[in-house]
């Protein structure tokens, strides 16, 4: 698949489109995931905004970005935040929100086990009171142990958590699977936690 990036910033270097393109990206994820108001849009009850209204919306904030960019940052993004509906008029994150919002998840089967990545200065929490959602709208977890890596070195040293996610199903705890492959539910009890 070829992508394409827009003439304006075809003159910059490549690490300088790259930073154009996760400036955006990150500005893009703080709008359709916690924030719309920031620049005056509306997300509908499912989390979708009109695609011509964000990129008016942006363009009115500073952030240059036309069609092309958009879909150039929502191809490429490594993981995979966000998605267009069938038509392209309009997009949504597929998880990750503050904001209430439903984005249509459905159940599913998970596998034996799913990962959490975190630090250490939190294992103590999470190990007597589990995984909480906090401020989002469900626990983020990955199918395998590299993500869970990857999420953890965000904040620090990783330290991975091995979630039993089979038995937390047997026991009527629900899974959804996300549009961008992330296993989401709403907590996670110390019982089910097991460091890696």
């Amino acid at each position: 698949m070829t992508y394409v990036v827009p003439r304006y910033i075809i003159n910059q270097n490549l690490g300088e489109i790259m930073n154009t393109l996760t400036q955006i990206g990150k500005f893009l994820s703080l709008v359709l995931r916690h924030s719309p108001e920031t620049i005056g849009l509306s997300l509908d009850k499912n989390g979708w905004a009109n695609v011509s209204e964000l990129i008016a919306a942006m363009n009115s904030h500073g952030m240059k970005i036309d069609m092309e960019l958009l879909e150039t940052i929502v191809a490429t993004n490594n993981k995979k935040r966000y998605h267009f509906s069938e038509d392209k008029t309009k997009i949504r994150a597929s998880q990750g929100h503050s904001l209430d919002v439903d984005v249509e998840l459905k159940e599913a089967i998970p596998p034996e086990f799913l990962y959490h990545g975190t630090v250490d200065r939190f294992l103590g929490s999470i190990l007597t009171e589990g995984l909480q959602k906090r401020d989002r709208n469900h626990v983020h977890l990955s199918a395998d142990i590299e993500t869970a890596v990857i999420v953890g070195r965000r904040r620090g040293r990783p330290v991975v958590l091995r979630i039993r996610a089979a038995e937390m199903n047997k026991a009527g705890y629900l899974f959804y699977l996300s549009e961008n492959k992330v296993w989401l539910t709403e907590e996670v009890p110390a019982k089910f936690v097991n460091v890696e």
